[in-house]
């Protein structure tokens, strides 16, 4: 009788596989924290705080299509609307920075409850143009509102004090700040996908119908995904609108939602650590490729093609299965 060696998530696998595997994630996490740590020394702190903004955005989008199998074309709304009430209320309303980051990513899940009720009614690409027509709806909103500052956006937004005893003007103190919010937002998206509802999600992106039938109410598990989703695209939104000091158009127009789908791409959908590295890829190319102008979307989507065509599963993707481990 054939004796096989292996482990409960892959019976065939080798024992020393499986191992390799256990131990990637948080290997590759405290590399990540170091990489955070030292990064300071030697790039500017300005682009780190903003890519890491970008991160958690391309991380919450990648919870909702990586993991739920929902593609939508209309993230701006939340990240972007998030960013204005953030920006609005440390301005206008002098709120302290934890609560206007609180009240960006609360305005972010609300969007989210209202706009996820209506998406998940429909599937696949009636899914995706509803999530795009209500972003755009709330585009053309934001160029009339008052309060949003039109085309000139909510500039010169106070950093303020952090719990009333840290300074955020002091870049070191707003460094630190912006790499909490993004590790923890991090290891709770990573939490969300190892957990029992988690795994509900998975079994919903590949066979819905199969996960009906076994006594699950998909609709109410891709609405959580989905507000979650959101209110971590929110959470970016706000912290960025910190740091950055500003709140604009670009933030909630559409090619922002396109942007956040090619750094979940660039990276790798489906894994854990994909949108980090796309989101870094994309801002990098944006910052260091400024002086072409235009010519950057070009080589977005040159980049783009290359990567649909020659790295299918994205940088990490392509990265994890070549080591076969799991990123």
């Amino acid at each position: 009788m054939e004796q096989r060696v292996g482990t409960a998530e892959s019976p065939l696998a080798p024992a020393g596989h499986a191992s390799r595997r256990n131990w990637s994630e948080p290997i590759a996490f405290l590399i990540m924290v170091a990489a955070l740590v030292v990064a300071p020394m030697y790039v500017y702190p300005l682009f780190v705080m903003q890519a890491l903004c970008f991160a958690l955005f391309a991380c919450a989008f990648n919870l909702l299509i990586g993991y739920g199998g929902l593609l939508s074309f209309g993230h701006a709304l939340y990240f972007g609307w998030a960013s204005y009430l953030s920006a609005h209320s440390a301005k206008v309303w002098g709120f302290p920075p934890e609560l206007a980051i609180l009240t960006g990513t609360l305005t972010a899940c609300v969007f989210g409850i209202i706009a996820g009720s209506l998406a998940i009614r429909r599937q696949g690409i009636y899914f995706a143009m509803i999530t795009l027509a209500l972003a755009q709806m709330m585009f053309f909103f934001a160029l009339q509102a008052k309060f949003t500052g039109g085309e000139d956006g909510i500039q010169a937004v106070p950093r303020g004090t952090l719990f009333g005893a840290i300074n955020l003007a002091d870049e070191k103190n707003m460094y630190i700040t912006v790499v909490a919010i993004f590790l923890l937002g991090f290891l709770l998206i990573y939490r969300i996908i190892h957990s029992p509802f988690g795994e509900v999600l998975k079994a919903i992106r590949e066979n819905e119908a199969r996960a009906i039938s076994l006594g699950y109410k998909t609709d109410r598990y891709k609405l959580m995904a989905f507000v979650l989703s959101a209110a971590l695209a929110g959470l970016a939104g706000a912290t960025k609108a910190i740091v950055l000091q500003i709140a604009s158009l670009t933030d909630v127009d559409w090619p922002m939602s396109g942007e956040v789908v090619l750094m979940a791409l660039v990276g790798g959908l489906g894994t854990v650590f994909g949108p980090v590295a796309g989101a870094f890829i994309v801002i990098a190319m944006q910052n260091y490729l400024a002086q072409v102008g235009q010519w950057v979307t070009v080589i977005q989507g040159a980049i783009f093609v290359i990567c649909v065509l020659a790295f299918r599963r994205g940088v990490i993707g392509e990265l994890a299965h070549y080591l076969r481990i799991k990123l």
